[in-house]
């Protein structure tokens, strides 16, 4: 079996590059289908975020520390294997003791399996990094993650429904973006408005590396 090299990394960098610079949602287009499905509340939002981020900072632990004896031709299906676990337990905690958030999320909770965004960090950081290193890179990516999602959930919520968090604030709201087409727009601009926050520098370092897979987890960034 080939060792995998260990890339040392800067740990504060880590940690905050999921907040804007390399923001799940809002940067690398990730996790596109909880952000739009579940953000049309700012409970449904925070449920989400947090059961994600758990699931991302015990997967990202787990793989980190058995990377060098799991077999690269069955790392993805190991990989799986320990995040459906870790979301299996999660569900089970929040249906035993928050149901009325499992409720909110449905199908989307035990999805958590498949998120591209707990999936790409396994392989694409866990996989070559220390335990230490990936543990800020899940914490960052689920504060990033779960920021996001609630940010866009608060607008559509505010303006969609004329409420924050289940208060209501005020009527003749604009229903329209608590349905799928308002989501996409709220989402579009909130993208919008981080490509914009990043500037023309970022931009131009995103088309350099576009995938942090193709260069082996090598990159700097």
């Amino acid at each position: 079996m080939k060792a995998r090299k260990e890339i040392k990394a800067d740990l504060g960098k880590e940690l905050t590059k999921g907040f804007l610079r390399e923001n799940p949602v809002l940067r690398l287009l990730l996790g596109m289908c909880p952000a739009l499905a579940v953000s049309t509340t700012v409970t449904a939002a925070l449920g989400m975020g947090t059961a994600a981020s758990i699931v991302l900072l015990l997967s990202n632990i787990i793989i980190s520390a058995l990377r060098r004896i799991i077999p690269d031709r069955v790392r993805i299906p190991a990989y799986i294997t320990v995040i459906a676990g870790l979301v299996t337990l999660v569900q089970m905690l929040v249906k035993a003791y928050v149901p009325a958030i499992d409720s909110a999320l449905g199908i989307y909770l035990p999805l958590i399996t498949v998120n591209c965004i707990i999936l790409g960090r396994a392989d694409g950081f866990a996989n070559s990094h220390g335990v230490a290193a990936s543990a800020c890179d899940a914490i960052g990516m689920g504060i990033g993650f779960t920021a996001a999602l609630t940010l866009i959930a608060a607008l559509r919520e505010i303006f969609g429904a004329g409420a924050f968090a289940g208060i209501s604030l005020f009527g003749t709201p604009a229903a329209i973006l608590i349905l799928p087409p308002g989501g996409f727009f709220v989402c579009g601009c909130m993208i919008a408005l981080a490509n914009k926050l990043q500037g023309p520098r970022a931009r131009k370092q995103e088309n350099k590396c576009m995938s942090c897979m193709e260069c082996e987890g090598g990159c700097a960034t």
